[in-house]
């Protein structure tokens, strides 16, 4: 599934966009959503919460977006990483995507998708977990 949302998401509106998911989250469920790397375990029970209502990832495009700058914006703030276009051509939802600082790509938009696509087998919380890890090199040294 491709998004083309309107405005088109680019690198610096992500940021805007989590902000707005978060007041949105808050004003229809009360959910607190804090920035903090705990927070994932709350969009993982929202986005369990609509495959639960039957809803598809085109019903909850824009929702599914926001919810996937959000943790875009929690990798920006713990784990030093910064919003730009995709390099690789592997992109499911939208090419706007978290580059950490050892360039390791972290596609959040379409983790949460994925989350709402497969359900509880797809966490968000063990690939946010794998992008705060420094890679290893081959001879043990860690990078980045």
């Amino acid at each position: 599934m491709q998004v083309h949302l309107n405005p088109p998401l680019e690198p610096g509106n992500a940021p805007r966009r989590a902000a707005a998911i978060v007041a949105a989250a808050a004003d229809i469920s009360g959910a607190e959503l804090d920035y903090s790397p705990e927070s994932i375990a709350v969009v993982e029970d929202i986005v369990d919460g609509f495959r639960a209502e039957g809803v598809t990832d085109a019903d909850m495009a824009e929702s599914l977006v926001g919810f996937g700058c959000y943790v875009g914006e929690i990798l920006t703030r713990h784990v030093g990483g910064s919003w730009r276009h995709a390099r690789s051509s592997r992109v499911v939802t939208v090419p706007v995507v978290v580059e950490l600082p050892d360039t390791r790509e972290c596609h959040p938009i379409d983790w949460v998708v994925c989350r709402l696509r497969f359900g509880t087998a797809f966490s968000i919380r063990v690939l946010y977990a794998a992008a705060d890890t420094p890679r290893r090199s081959p001879g043990g040294q860690s990078r980045g």
